[in-house]
């Protein structure tokens, strides 16, 4: 069993929190919706309301699993893509239920701003990722070379 390191275990513990109470949240607005508004709301409004949850529970669900990816992905980069996760589901997802609620239209110029921000954090997640491994290539070039040298007593 792999030991968990102190360190990594307090860096990943607000995407944790964060992703479980997003999660949580998301299933009771999902039940909220389903039974308290479903006489309340238009089809077209649940419909709105249904997808802010939706897209609530992917990145909560994603933020979850952002720190299984610390080996591979640098914590800057992790630090950015749940930023932008976090800031695409109060507006994303946010300005979805506030417009099925309310039917202020209003509302409605925010959700695109949320959406940019989910685009831009997997964006982020794979210059991350790209980034990584080219770090993690030249190093076992570098590792293997020296390696060579060292057979061949050119050192």
């Amino acid at each position: 069993m792999k030991k968990v390191n102190p360190s990594s275990a307090n860096v990943a513990r607000p995407y944790l929190i964060s992703g479980a109470l997003l999660a949580g949240l998301a299933v009771m607005l999902g039940a909220f919706g389903a039974h308290g508004l479903k006489s309340v709301l238009t089809a077209q409004q649940l419909n709105t309301f249904e997808i802010g949850v939706r897209y609530q529970m992917y990145h909560a669900l994603a933020l979850l699993l952002l720190p299984a990816l610390s080996e591979v992905v640098a914590s800057t980069w992790i630090n950015r893509v749940a930023f932008c996760f976090v800031a695409g589901t109060v507006l994303f997802s946010g300005s979805l239920y506030a417009l099925a609620i309310t039917g202020i239209k209003g509302f409605g110029p925010i959700t695109p701003v949320g959406g940019m921000f989910f685009i831009i954090g997997w964006g982020l997640l794979v210059i991350g990722l790209i980034k990584r491994q080219s770090v993690t290539k030249q190093q076992q070039e570098g590792q293997n070379g020296t390696h060579r040298e060292s057979e061949t007593g050119d050192v």
